[in-house]
């Protein structure tokens, strides 16, 4: 479980093979414009706090760290509480950085690529990848949305109940909700524009 976000971890019981796009959408338009407003940021830099709750646990999980996002080259995902830990999921590739700096590749990473290249499509503006495995219905305003994706596929949903993104100009939150009762929820914060990316950064997305 710590090797990677419990974001990817859950989304994971919900690969499987995609069927037609279909938006099950009250506002076409608000889709169309929460997804061009994430499309517009070229690179983002926010700070999360991601819980994870369990009714077999007797306390929620909490972990704190920050996120890099750059548009066509993926995400570093940097874990700094309670564990330090760097996820770098570029395309269809998921590496963890090391203490030397070196990306380690991680094992049976398959299902990890798929779920990171969905997130960068979605952030992206480009939901195609999402919306084969997700109904995708849009509430609220483009200056305030939500958006709740339910699988598709039946066995996916004995499993997975949903999924909800929020946000305003930036996606402000993810909350997955499984049907035993756990949920994860990651909040983002201090959420901008990245700016200039550091040579470590850099070489870990495959920049120049």
């Amino acid at each position: 479980m710590r090797r990677m976000t419990a974001f990817v971890l859950c989304l994971l019981l919900s690969l499987g093979a995609g069927h037609a796009a279909r938006a099950a959408d009250a506002d076409p338009n608000l889709l169309k414009s929460v997804l061009a407003g994430l499309g517009n940021h070229q690179s983002v830099r926010a700070s999360f706090v991601q819980t994870r709750s369990n009714p077999a646990l007797a306390q929620p999980q909490v972990s704190h760290g920050t996120l890099l996002f750059v548009l066509g080259r993926g995400m570093l995902w940097q874990t700094a509480q309670p564990y330090q830990e760097t996820l770098a999921l570029t395309g269809s590739h998921a590496a963890r950085l090391d203490a030397q700096g070196e990306l380690q590749p991680i094992r049976d990473a398959r299902g990890v690529s798929q779920v990171s290249q969905m997130l960068q499509s979605l952030l992206a503006g480009k939901p195609d990848d999402v919306l084969r495995q997700f109904d995708v219905q849009a509430s609220g305003a483009a200056e305030k949305w939500t958006l709740h994706f339910a699988p598709k596929q039946s066995r996916v949903a004995r499993i997975l109940s949903g999924i909800e993104l929020d946000g305003d100009t930036f996606l402000e939150g993810i909350r997955i909700d499984m049907h035993d009762g756990a949920a994860t929820d990651i909040r983002f914060s201090d959420t901008r524009d990245a700016g200039t990316l550091t040579a470590p950064e850099k070489s870990a997305l495959g920049l120049p």
